[in-house]
């Protein structure tokens, strides 16, 4: 496996990537932006295909994770862990101080593994996400990385 910064070349595949694993998708628009941007926007790829990627923003010391995702044909493989894992290294290398996050109240997977690599819940946004008829919850997370 290797991860990789994204290209706009891979930006087709990635938002095919999103649409397959969330109801509400985030647009190609956003992640073309994080590609040509300042942020950091990764892709993890084993065997040549795209199975996962991840897109962080750097502010003075904090780092934040705004998306990641990994195909749902290769949920449950340790991807996800995999590529955090990797983030947080590179987070910690690059001198900063506290990683943040969001996660869906109905993501039980992804809360668990951010509780098990140590990120603790700071808070809420009520009525972030859109779902079906309604809106759900972020749970805000924290992990400090000077540590």
């Amino acid at each position: 496996m290797i991860i990789r910064e994204m290209l706009l070349t891979d930006v087709e595949d990635v938002h095919r990537i999103e649409k397959q694993a969330h109801p509400f998708p985030c647009s190609k628009k956003i992640i073309t932006e994080a590609v040509t941007s300042s942020k950091h926007a990764v892709v993890l790829e084993r065997d040549d295909e795209i199975v996962g990627f991840a897109i962080l923003s750097f502010v003075v010391g904090e780092v934040e994770l705004l998306n990641i995702c990994i195909n749902p044909s290769h949920q449950g493989k340790g991807f996800g862990k995999y590529l955090l894992d990797a983030l947080i290294e590179h987070a910690i290398q690059s001198g900063n101080q506290d990683m943040y996050l969001e996660v869906r109240e109905s993501n039980d997977k992804a809360y668990q593994l951010y509780l098990n690599l140590g990120f603790n819940e700071i808070g809420r946004r009520k009525g972030y996400y859109p779902i079906n008829g309604g809106r759900e919850d972020a749970i805000l997370m924290a992990l400090p990385l000077n540590f």
